[in-house]
């Protein structure tokens, strides 16, 4: 099967919605496709170093990705950079309103990107939104 291009745009601060993301992200990676991450709005707190909020849960599923021990999201958008080679993008807009810098952000965080570039690179493969 010939790669595709998987964009993702991360904007929520739901467990279910993050979770998801990440399955996409890494799943997507790991397959062989070229997947880009746009982390913005209530989803980049969570990719701060020494971040301890915890994602709520929008749902009983939610409360039980915890309780079963699944991989977590973070754990997943990292393996999609590691095993994968997703890239990771923080949205730039989020970055300066936040005041957030490069070194504030996990290590497999890229630079920030803007949205415009964003949409441009995704304009010709899927498209997910969580």
């Amino acid at each position: 099967m010939p790669s595709e291009k998987i964009s993702v745009m991360v904007t929520s601060n739901k467990r279910e919605q993050l979770q998801m993301a990440a399955m996409v992200a890494s799943v997507g990676a790991v397959s062989g496709n070229d997947v880009t991450v746009f982390l913005s709005m209530n989803s980049l707190k969570y990719f701060v170093k020494g971040n301890a909020e915890q994602a709520s849960p929008e749902g009983p599923v939610g409360s039980l990705i915890v309780e079963k021990n699944a991989p977590d999201f973070m754990e997943l958008f990292q393996q999609a950079v590691e095993y994968g080679d997703a890239k990771i993008f923080p949205c730039s807009m989020a970055v300066d309103i936040l005041e957030i810098g490069q070194d504030d952000l996990e290590e497999f965080v890229s630079e920030p990107l803007g949205l415009t570039t964003f949409l441009s690179d995704a304009s010709d493969g899927q498209v997910w939104h969580f």
